[in-house]
């Protein structure tokens, strides 16, 4: 199984997909990260550096998925080509994908947890308030292949130990 996050940042993608991790013992492979590393190595910032990270993902995700484990993807996948490219490579290896979408519905929790956040990624700055506004217009509805799979909508308001005790069930009834 694959199972997919989406979210603006800052809503609670990476903890409900460590959360996910801890207790499934599934690996989770993460964008962000992996874009830092891109610019670490000189890639200029002003190449498409996002739509690399996206790709070395979708490598070490199938190499995950060919050895036989079940992943968890953590990104914003905000738009359909970012979801498709998830639900194209389980359909490709014959493995069945869902996604997990994280909003928070509390502007000012969400916006505190943006602020405080600190995620010790050199080469990429957290993203200011403003920046998730203005990425709420680019988040696009659901369609397309990503809108015909499972998907389970969770509001980070609730406490999280209840968020990945959500997130397990559903993945676990996904891969009866």
């Amino acid at each position: 199984m694959l199972v997919a996050m989406a979210g603006l940042p800052g809503t609670g993608k990476s903890a409900v997909a460590e959360g996910m991790s801890a207790t499934l013992g599934w690996p989770v492979v993460s964008v962000d990260p992996l874009e830092s590393s891109i610019l670490r190595a000189g890639i200029d910032s002003d190449q498409p550096t996002g739509l690399a990270a996206y790709l070395v993902a979708e490598t070490i995700v199938e190499s995950v998925l060919r050895s036989g484990q079940c992943v968890i993807v953590d990104a914003v996948n905000a738009v359909a080509p970012a979801r498709e490219q998830w639900v194209l490579l389980a359909q490709r290896l014959g493995y069945s994908a869902v996604f997990i979408e994280t909003v928070c519905t509390d502007r000012d929790l969400h916006r505190r947890r943006l602020e405080e956040r600190r995620r010790d990624l050199a080469h990429i700055a957290e993203p200011s308030w403003h920046a998730v506004e203005q990425s709420l217009d680019e988040y696009a509805p659901w369609s397309g292949l990503a809108e015909s799979l499972p998907r389970l909508t969770l509001d980070t308001v609730a406490p999280l130990p209840q968020l990945v005790e959500q997130a397990v069930a559903f993945a676990r009834t996904a891969d009866l």
